[in-house]
């Protein structure tokens, strides 16, 4: 499957379907409560599509883990309400979106521009290694994000979750530059929502609403694991 300029004219057209979707949400206050969980999420959306367009190196791994994001949110939210048609929809589209970024071919506006490859002097293993732990960051912000603002009486929660966002997408920028600071910065956010998660559990009961943050927490240690021998090796070695 070819039609390399077709597929990613309809992955960013349900990137900014969802951006227009939830902006609209927010704008209109239709459930004021999470006005600002629309807002964030619209703007992960918005960033995706953008980075689409721009021809970002690493844009097709983010959008990939953002449509990955929707895919995981349908499937638990048929797991705990059934097969509801808004949840069809919401899965189909982003799997969809999806297998519209996946392959080789996809990939050479992308991450396969030999520009940022020598830049940083990437060989096709490093590449890979990259490209999956973008995804799983691009997969982790939308729950961490729903999680921040999702209302609830405990402000330190608040302040905790979104203190793991602002974490995430700053070790995010530091992962796509190469920099030890961003492994870092993505393995802190994971170990603080995994902790504030844990501690909402054990005190308010949450139940099956922490299974999307969990997941979050889980991808984001995942997404540093590849990088903790080589930095374990280079400050022994130092």
């Amino acid at each position: 499957m070819k039609l390399v300029g077709e597929r990613r004219a309809l992955a960013a057209a349900i990137m900014a379907f969802y951006f227009l979707l939830y902006g609209v949400m927010a704008f209109a206050q239709l459930a004021p409560e999470f006005t600002k969980a629309f807002a964030a999420i619209a703007g992960v959306y918005g960033l995706a599509f953008f980075a689409l367009v721009a021809g970002y190196f690493w844009a097709r791994w983010f959008a990939v883990g953002v449509g990955l994001y929707g895919v995981i949110t349908a499937a638990v939210g048929m797991w705990q309400i059934g097969a509801e048609p808004v949840l069809l929809f919401i899965g189909g589209t982003h799997l969809a979106a999806t297998v519209f970024l996946w392959g080789q071919a996809m990939s050479e506006p992308y991450d396969g521009q030999h520009k940022w490859r020598e830049k940083f002097h990437m060989d096709d293993s490093a590449v890979q290694r990259l490209g999956r732990s973008v995804i799983r960051a691009g997969v982790s912000l939308p729950f961490i994000l729903l999680y921040a603002f999702v209302p609830r009486p405990d402000s330190a929660a608040t302040a905790l979750s979104l203190a793991a966002f602002v974490l995430a997408a700053v070790g995010l920028r530091g992962l796509v530059r190469l920099r030890t600071w961003g492994v870092l910065a993505l393995g802190a956010a994971g170990a603080l929502i995994l902790a504030v998660v844990g501690a909402d559990a054990l005190g308010h009961g949450l139940g099956a609403l922490a299974i999307r943050p969990t997941i979050a927490g889980g991808m984001l240690i995942a997404a540093i694991a590849p990088y903790l021998a080589p930095i374990a090796r280079f400050v022994t070695a130092a």
